[in-house]
């Protein structure tokens, strides 16, 4: 044989078989890297999904199909029999007959508690899809993203390869009859390129000057790069990952199959009591606590852990934790203290207002069963109703104070700010409460500083801080004591005070009474003569941090109570 033809033949074998070779594994690394970043992306996706259905299950197919127009991927939820609960695929309405999705291996995986991965032809929607399913929703939300973009990714490269490759390999063979030597020398060195690619070293391209087989370097060149740049965006994915885990409010701690800790967030750390620099021992070490360290324990032993609550140092936390393939375990520590407290304030916050609507409703309710059940003459009618009457002024009071608080703690109520005469306003706000406080023999008196004789201020919301300060004070002042409105000026705004000399309140009690319904003695009565409606004082809270200001409390037992309230100056809010 020539050395025309055995160098063509020679050219032609390498060129193919490293062609051959690289298209299978640009083809399996491309399309591996494309479906493991969709299926990551769609974990994420499917993940928030779970966190964000409505408790509503009528409302879930609207959900999805909300969640679809902005991420465009089929959602479905999938119940723990395999019934399709809501698909974005299909219109508004009642879901057509489909067939039950239990066996698909994504959902049987998730319906196991893991993450299920597939690809195929959707038999629904007649389109090959990549789907991700995780638990979550009614027992299983999948996530679905087509493939064709994927397969069109990998049909051109492997065109453009392949088309490079067959005219390198015509144009090779013409010149190797030509010039063997200048043919030979840079496919060999093509040749250590492709090798270098395929090592992960940096390739070197050489120069021949034979057009056709530049072209080939060019798509060497050009596949390298494609490739540099998948690697990256893995890379930079990774570290977002990372961060992602960083920023997680959540605990999380990764260990490897010996059990020294290789991940653990600043949560983790903070949970546990550890510093951003403290060594961390191994996790079958890491927990006093007994229960904690069994559960480390099972997780290590390969068996997953799922909401299990345990008391950390005083703390409410939630454990979930799976065990890692290749050995070791990932456990996630959600603290749940903060939620455990706001059940507690909801209790009590409904208990208490069922306790401040049942007086007067019972003292309603008895005095019309009394007027119904017997005869009452006139002048005992009209005592029975004026007394029904007050009871349900009592309760339409409590009801507007409800409405008022909750309307300025949603932040629908903003201050229209003004120059308010402190002065006049105190007098007038004193003036609505002086028959009460003439019959009770308690003076007032008014203490302004010059320069606080302006506060800027909504003068509704200023008049009714004052009036449940007076009206307070007012209340718990024994005959004979004294009321005192004081306006001082102060760094940044303006002090507004109200003192009285009634018994005071002792300092165990006295942080919490801005808090709705808290007295500071309970065995105070709770009638109009002896206690309002409870939720004054946290109003006024409210009203003045809705400025920008604060407020507070000075008391002692037999030293009267005295409250400030500080609104900033204009040049303070305006910052």
């Amino acid at each position: 044989m020539t050395f025309a033809r055995r160098l063509i033949l020679g050219a032609l074998l390498i060129l193919v078989v490293a062609v051959a070779v690289l298209l299978v594994a640009a083809e399996r690394s491309l399309r591996q890297d494309l479906e493991g970043e969709i299926a990551l992306s769609l974990e994420r996706e499917a993940g928030l999904i779970g966190e964000a259905l409505p408790a509503d299950s009528l409302a879930w197919g609207e959900a999805v199909r909300r969640l679809e127009r902005q991420n465009h991927h089929r959602i479905t939820l999938i119940d723990r029999a395999g019934r399709v609960r809501a698909d974005s695929d299909f219109p508004p309405g009642a879901l057509p007959p489909i067939e039950n999705h239990g066996d698909r291996p994504e959902v049987r995986a998730a319906l196991e508690g893991g993450r299920g991965v597939a690809s195929r032809r959707s038999e629904t929607v007649g389109r090959r899809l990549l789907y991700v399913a995780l638990p979550g929703g009614p027992g299983v939300v999948r996530v679905a993203a087509g493939l064709n973009q994927v397969d069109e990714m990998v049909r051109r490269a492997q065109g453009a390869v392949a088309g490079a490759a067959l005219l390198a390999l015509a144009v090779g063979s013409l010149l190797a009859l030509i010039a063997a030597r200048s043919v030979v020398r840079p496919l060999s060195a093509i040749t250590g390129a492709a090798r270098a690619i395929a090592a992960g070293s940096p390739p070197r391209f050489p120069r021949s000057g034979i057009p056709d087989i530049d072209f080939l370097v060019q798509a060497l060149r050009q596949m390298h790069r494609q490739l540099a740049d998948r690697f990256e965006e893995l890379r930079r994915e990774q570290a977002e990952s990372a961060a992602l885990v960083e920023a997680m409010v959540e605990g999380v701690i990764a260990a490897d199959g010996r059990g020294h800790i290789v991940t653990a967030n600043p949560a983790a750390r903070r949970l546990l009591g550890y510093g951003p620099a403290d060594p961390l021992p191994d996790l079958a070490e890491l927990f006093r606590v007994k229960a904690a360290r069994e559960t480390v324990e099972e997780v290590l032993g390969g068996q997953p852990v799922h909401g299990r609550q345990l008391d950390l140092d005083g703390r409410a936390i939630a454990v979930n934790a799976r065990p890692l393939p290749a050995g070791g375990a990932v456990l996630v520590l959600h603290d749940l203290t903060e939620i455990r407290r706001l059940e507690a304030v909801r209790r009590d916050f409904v208990a208490n207002v069922s306790h401040e609507l049942k007086t007067p409703l019972t003292s309603i309710s008895g005095y019309a069963e009394t007027m119904l059940g017997e005869g009452t003459d006139p002048e005992t009618s009209r005592r029975f109703l004026a007394i029904i009457l007050d009871n349900a002024r009592r309760m339409q009071h409590l009801v507007d104070d409800l409405l008022d608080l909750a309307r300025i703690e949603a932040g629908r109520w903003q201050p229209t700010r003004e120059e308010v005469d402190v002065a006049g306003l105190a007098n007038e706000t004193w003036a609505l409460l002086a028959d009460r406080g003439g019959a009770s023999g308690v003076t007032f008196s008014l203490e302004v500083d010059p320069p606080a004789r302006a506060v800027t201020a909504d003068r509704d919301a200023l008049a009714q801080v004052l009036t449940n300060l007076m009206d307070n004070a007012l209340r718990y002042t024994p005959a004979g004591g004294r009321v005192v409105c004081r306006a001082t000026p102060v760094s940044g705004g303006i002090e507004i005070s109200v003192r009285d000399t009634g018994g005071g309140i002792s300092g165990e009690h006295l942080p919490r009474i801005f808090e709705r319904f808290y007295r500071a003695d309970p065995s105070r009565s709770r009638s109009r003569s002896a206690g309002g409606s409870g939720l004054g004082l946290a109003i006024v809270k409210h009203l003045v941090e809705a400025h920008g200001g604060r407020v507070a409390a000075d008391s002692a037992l037999g030293s009267g109570t005295t409250v400030r309230c500080w609104f900033p100056s204009p040049s303070q809010t305006s910052r």
